[in-house]
C-alpha cells in the first residue's frame, strides 16, 4: 500500500505527486487518460499569472498583491474566497524557483500576447513541455504513475478515504489527493447546467471543448453524492469565444481568436450585443465564450479590417477575407442589410483620439448600445476579416470546498485524509471569470498545499499507530 494516492494527471495532481514524494511518502498516480493524452488541460496552457514586487527574469516592472487581488475581485464581481484567493497570489510569487528544480523553464511574454509581459510568466515549450518536465522529475523521485485508471469511485468512512476504485480493482492508501479535473467533457451534465433557451435550443448542444476529452466529473459527481461540500454555479467555467472550425475537443489554445476587442463582435442576426473594448483583453477573454452562448445559436462574429492585423496573436486558421463590407458579410452568411446598418452605425459612433491598445485608450463611441469604451476605430480599410466563433469550454467552476490546508469538507468538517486541487477546487476563488494564468496559479499553489498536507496526515496516522502500538 501506498502512503499517499494522487488521482489525476495534470498540473495540480503532479504538484502533489512531487510535494508528497519530496515529503518522504510513497506515492502513486492514477492517470485516466493514455500516456499519449496525459496531462489534462495543463497540456494546452501557456503560462502561470505571478505576483512579484520588482521585475524578475522574465517578468518586467511588478506586480504587487493588492493589483492582483483587485484583478481578481473584477472579473470574479467579488464570488471569490478573499483568504484562499490572497493564498494563491502570495504564492506565486515563489513557486517558480520549485517549478525550476522540478525542470520547468520560462520564456519572456510572446510577440502578440498583449498586457501580459508584466502579469504572466510563459513555459518555454508550452503547457505540454512542463507536464512533461513533471513526470520526468516523479519519475525520477521515484512515484509509481499508472495510465489508463480512470477511478470511477472512492470508499470513505465518516469523511475519511478508504480506497478508490477502478472497475472491480479495490486500491488503499493512508491519504490521498483528488485533482482529476471539472466535467466539462460530459455534454449531457453541461446540457443540464446550461439548460435551453427561448428558441428552444439547447445551449451546450453548440460548445466545443477546448481540453481534454478524459475530464468528465466523475469523481467530482461521486464525492457530492457521498456528501462532500460542493462550491459553485455549475454553468460557471472557463469559457472563450473560440473559431468554429476548431475541433469537438483538444482544440486547446490556438483555437482562441484574440482580435475581438479590434473590432466588433456581432450574433446571427448581424446585431453587437456587448462591449468588446470594455478592459484589456487578458481580463475579458474568458467572458465572450459564455456571451456568445446566450445568443441565437450559439454562434458570434468578430469582424475586423486591415488596421487590426498585426495587433493580436494571428490564429491557427484565417479569417474569411472580403475586399468589401456587403461581400463579407455575404461570406459570412449573415444578413447584408443588417450589417451594413449595424457597420454603419459604429463607424458614425466612434470618436476616434489616440488609439494606443496598450492602454485603456480614449477611442470610444458616443450614442451607441451597447457601448465600445476602448479601442473604437471605425472600420474602413480593407481587406476585411470575419471569424465565425462558438463557445469553448476549458474547465467548470464547479467543485469542492476546501479551507486553506486543501482538505475536502464533509457536513462543514475537514478530512482528516482526503484533500483536493485543481479545477475540482478552483471554484472556491472563480465564483466567475478568469484571469490569464490564474488557473495554472490555483492549480500549482493548492497542488503543493494538498501534497504536503497528504504527506503529513501520514505520518501522523504513523505516529498514533506507532503510540498506540499497532
Amino acid at each position: 500500500m501506498h502512503d499517499v494516492l494522487v488521482i489525476g494527471g495534470g498540473n495540480a495532481a503532479l504538484c502533489a505527486a512531487l510535494t508528497a514524494r519530496e515529503a518522504g511518502a510513497s506515492v502513486l498516480l492514477l492517470e485516466s487518460s493514455p500516456r499519449e493524452w496525459r496531462g489534462g488541460n495543463s497540456q494546452h496552457t501557456r503560462n502561470l499569472r505571478c505576483m512579484h514586487d520588482a521585475p524578475q527574469d522574465v517578468l518586467v516592472d511588478a506586480y504587487p498583491e493588492d493589483e492582483y487581488w483587485r484583478d481578481l475581485l473584477g472579473v470574479t464581481g467579488g464570488l471569490t474566497d478573499e483568504a484562499l484567493a490572497r493564498l494563491v497570489i502570495r504564492s506565486t510569487a515563489t513557486c517558480r524557483d520549485w517549478m525550476h528544480r522540478h525542470g520547468v523553464h520560462f520564456q519572456p511574454s510572446l510577440s502578440g500576447a498583449l498586457h501580459t509581459a508584466r502579469t504572466n510568466a510563459f513555459f518555454m515549450g508550452g503547457g505540454k513541455a512542463l507536464v512533461n518536465a513533471y513526470y520526468r522529475s516523479a519519475a525520477r523521485l521515484g512515484v509509481d504513475i499508472r495510465y489508463d485508471a480512470p477511478v470511477h469511485s472512492l470508499e470513505l468512512r465518516d469523511g475519511e478515504f478508504v480506497a478508490a476504485r477502478i472497475g472491480r480493482e479495490r486500491i488503499t492508501a493512508r491519504s490521498c489527493v483528488v485533482a482529476a479535473g471539472g466535467f466539462e467533457s460530459d455534454r449531457e451534465w453541461l446540457s443540464e447546467a446550461w439548460g435551453q433557451n427561448e428558441h428552444g435550443e439547447w445551449l451546450a448542444d453548440n460548445f466545443l471543448i477546448r481540453g481534454t476529452r478524459f475530464n468528465r466529473g466523475v469523481l467530482l459527481k461521486n464525492l457530492i453524492e457521498s456528501g462532500a461540500d460542493a462550491i459553485g454555479d455549475p454553468s460557471q467555467s472557463h469559457c472563450v469565444a473560440i473559431d468554429a472550425r476548431a475541433p469537438l475537443y483538444d482544440g486547446g489554445i490556438c483555437t482562441r481568436v484574440d482580435c475581438v476587442s479590434l473590432g466588433i463582435m456581432l450574433n446571427r442576426n448581424a446585431e453587437r450585443f456587448y462591449d468588446e473594448g470594455e478592459d484589456f483583453w487578458p481580463k475579458r477573454y474568458a467572458i465572450w465564450g459564455r456571451l456568445v452562448a446566450r445568443q441565437p445559436g450559439q454562434i458570434g462574429y468578430a469582424i475586423i479590417d486591415s488596421k487590426a492585423i498585426g495587433r493580436f496573436m494571428p490564429p491557427v486558421f484565417p479569417g474569411i477575407r472580403a475586399e468589401t463590407l456587403d461581400d463579407l458579410a455575404r461570406q459570412l452568411g449573415l444578413d447584408e442589410a443588417r450589417f451594413m446598418g449595424t457597420v454603419t452605425d459604429y463607424n458614425a459612433a466612434c470618436r476616434v483620439g489616440r488609439f494606443d491598445h496598450t492602454l485603456l485608450d480614449d477611442c470610444h463611441t458616443e450614442g451607441l448600445t451597447p457601448a465600445k469604451t476602448h479601442w473604437a476605430l471605425p472600420l474602413d480599410t480593407p481587406p476585411y476579416y470575419g471569424y465565425a466563433l462558438r463557445p469553448g469550454i476549458t474547465f467548470t467552476y464547479l467543485g469542492l470546498k476546501v479551507n486553506e490546508h486543501a482538505a475536502v469538507h464533509f457536513g462543514g468538517r475537514p478530512s482528516r485524509n482526503l484533500f483536493v486541487a485543481g479545477e475540482m477546487m478552483a471554484g472556491n476563488v472563480l465564483g466567475k471569470g478568469y484571469l490569464a494564468g490564474i488557473g495554472m496559479s490555483i492549480g500549482t499553489t493548492f497542488g503543493r498545499i494538498a501534497g504536503t498536507q497528504a504527506a503529513r496526515a501520514v505520518q501522523e496516522t504513523n505516529a498514533r499507530e506507532r503510540h498506540a502500538g499497532v
